[in-house]
């Protein structure tokens, strides 16, 4: 009798144990659930936005704080209004500098490399002017420099083709130059889509107007500009995309070409005209 009663003693206390132990688990999947229901009902965590383009109107200024040095421009005569200049480069000699010009760099890198080339796609044929130099250095700007006369109040045309660069494909037309590191620039890019004006002192240049737009390597476009008193006016393929007024430089200076890093780019038809 008293190993019966200890048996069902026995029995009594592991049902116990047992309905504990389910209760628990019971608790353990409810607490689940619920977690499971919360976290249903929180909204999912997002990916931060993707960070939009900058804002390409204006941009701060770029440049080593101690300008490279340059050689000082020789003076060359102020033009008065209505003087005209035209560079075809068709009866300079391909491989060499096109007569009444020189080369020059803004910023570091190696030597700029500009001369007179054959293309069967000129718009005057035979011949145009190239920079071929495919330095990468990305603050370096190769300038070819027109010695006949300087110009104030002037219009000023070229036509370029981006050939080839990793770095930039780039064209633009200096006006108002002082030295290699003063002048204004307005070009436009292939790589970046898009039409920049600048002004270059001390060897640092600011942005100060620009245009966005599909600019196209491997073809022939035409810049211009229009400088009367502090007004300037840009055009590309004779539409107007950039009209400000800028006091930086004021005086008469001369013109050129410009590039940028390892662009290779072809010019033709270089127009000058004195207003």
């Amino acid at each position: 009798m008293e190993k019966l009663r200890i048996a069902l003693w026995v029995a009594v206390v592991f049902g116990l144990v047992g309905l504990v132990a389910c209760n628990d688990k019971d608790t353990d999947q409810q607490q689940t659930r619920a977690s499971k229901a919360v976290a249903g009902q929180q909204p999912a965590v997002q990916k931060p936005a993707e960070k939009p383009e900058a804002d390409e109107g204006e941009e701060g200024e770029e440049g080593p704080a101690t300008p490279a040095a340059v050689a000082a421009e020789k003076p060359a005569p102020q033009q008065t209004s209505g003087k005209q200049f035209v560079y075809n480069f068709d009866s300079d000699t391909p491989g060499q500098l096109p007569a009444k010009f020189h080369s020059a760099k803004t910023g570091g890198g190696t030597e700029e490399k500009w001369s007179v080339v054959a293309d069967p796609t000129a718009p005057s044929k035979p011949n145009v002017v190239a920079q071929t130099s495919t330095d990468q250095t990305d603050y370096r700007f190769p300038l070819l420099i027109c010695d006949e006369g300087s110009f104030q109040d002037l219009g000023l045309s070229i036509k370029f083709k981006a050939v080839s660069g990793s770095i930039d494909q780039a064209g633009g037309l200096v006006f108002r130059l002082r030295d290699p590191n003063n002048y204004y620039v307005v070009r436009a890019n292939a790589l970046e889509n898009n039409y920049r004006l600048y002004h270059v002192v001390n060897g640092r240049r600011s942005q100060f107007a620009g245009a966005n737009f599909k600019v196209t390597s491997g073809d022939w476009h035409e810049l211009r500009v229009e400088v009367v008193g502090n007004k300037i006016t840009c055009y590309y393929d004779g539409v107007k995309k950039i009209e400000v007024t800028d006091g930086t430089f004021k005086d008469a200076g001369k013109v050129g070409l410009w590039t940028k890093a390892d662009s290779v780019t072809y010019f033709d038809g270089l127009t000058v005209t004195a207003k």
